[in-house]
């Protein structure tokens, strides 16, 4: 995992959302800190949150792994 790709995505994602840092951060239940240090390259999620950040996004767990997103990526409810 790039921590560089994968806080950028999940910047864009967030942003695309419409989530501020303090909004996604309760969400998953972790501090708005934590979501900046990611969003900044300065961190990465713990491996227990992939899955939820990526239920929040409705993205495949991949994407968020390799900080990019395709077609294939993206979940259909």
């Amino acid at each position: 995992m790039d921590q560089i790709k994968t806080g950028e995505l999940i910047r864009s994602l967030r942003i695309k959302n419409k989530l501020t840092q303090k909004q996604l951060a309760e969400q998953i239940n972790v501090s708005d800190k934590a979501v900046s240090k990611w969003e900044t390259g300065k961190g990465c999620p713990d491996i227990s949150l992939l899955t939820e950040l990526a239920e929040v996004f409705q993205v495949d767990l991949q994407a968020i792994l390799k900080g990019e997103i395709n077609q294939l990526s993206l979940i259909h409810i």
